[in-house]
């Protein structure tokens, strides 16, 4: 993980300076001191990336606050100190970073709230913009959610589309089973509770109870108790910040959400010179 974020960190900083930064070399010399400020409130995220970007482009920072603490308009949330060409060239980096985790922190932190007391496990999915995933899905852990599936290789999951080419389903699963790692699960999205039965009866680890209403869901807990203890059920689909409470009480293991990351806005932060 460490040689991802500095191999994303230096890919980052490669996009904005271009062929190099016009100001760098007509900088004034000598070493500047600046803070990050916080305008917004909310969850601060990013701290990780931030400081290999710093490492990377040799300029001082200490930060005051750390990943998932609680931030607050007009905070200073962390100190500079460097090379004027340096800290501007880094400057809109450090900052997206900063403000795009913190705001997908600040958006997962939201609906982990909404489910504390719960035995309900809140997760996020693979709705993540390309070559970000990595990124967004770190945020969405500070924030407090859990990792669904990171990419194609983490679980077989057999979601409607891929139903539709499988003829019969419990056959299928029984190859598949011969395939995958011994400790890799199978999850099968299913709309209907006839779908559910056929999916339990096939030999699935995991279903997803997709676009199901909460008595929908409670009734496939209700045969999942009585028939297969074992298997998770994961409520997902349209699931909102508005809407994620009426599943609690369903008797779900879990809820997935991508609004998590792909309906999170942006933090705003800035950098002042002292």
């Amino acid at each position: 993980m460490a040689i991802n974020i500095r191999k994303f960190v230096k890919n980052a900083i490669t996009e904005d300076n271009g062929r190099g930064d016009l100001f760098f070399d007509i900088a004034p010399k000598g070493r500047f001191t600046a803070r990050v400020i916080a305008k917004d409130d909310g969850i601060i995220a990013g701290v990780k990336y931030a400081k290999v970007l710093a490492r990377t482009e040799k300029f001082d920072c200490k930060f005051l606050l750390r990943d998932g603490d609680e931030v607050k308009k007009g905070d200073v949330i962390a100190e500079l100190e460097g090379k004027a060409s340096v800290l501007l060239s880094s400057e809109r980096t450090f900052l997206n970073l900063l403000q795009h985790a913190s705001g997908i922190a600040t958006n997962a932190n939201r609906y982990a709230k909404l489910l504390e007391g719960s035995n309900v496990v809140l997760l996020d999915t693979r709705k993540t913009r390309p070559q970000l995933r990595d990124f967004e899905k770190y945020a969405s852990r500070v924030g407090g959610a859990i990792n669904h599936r990171l990419g194609l290789d983490d679980c077989l999951m057999l979601k409607d589309t891929h139903l539709k080419t499988i003829p019969d389903l419990k056959e299928f699963v029984k190859i598949a089973r011969k395939r995958i790692s011994w400790v890799t699960k199978i999850e099968i999205e299913c709309e209907t509770f006839e779908q559910v039965q056929e999916a339990m009866e096939a030999g699935a680890d995991i279903i997803m109870c997709d676009n199901m209403t909460p008595e929908q869901i409670k009734q496939v807990v209700d045969f999942r108790d009585e028939k297969h203890p074992h298997i998770l059920l994961e409520a997902s689909g349209n699931i909102t910040e508005k809407t994620i409470t009426n599943y609690l009480h369903s008797g779900i293991d879990a809820i997935s959400s991508g609004s998590i990351i792909h309906q999170a806005t942006w933090l705003d932060f800035s950098m002042k010179f002292d």
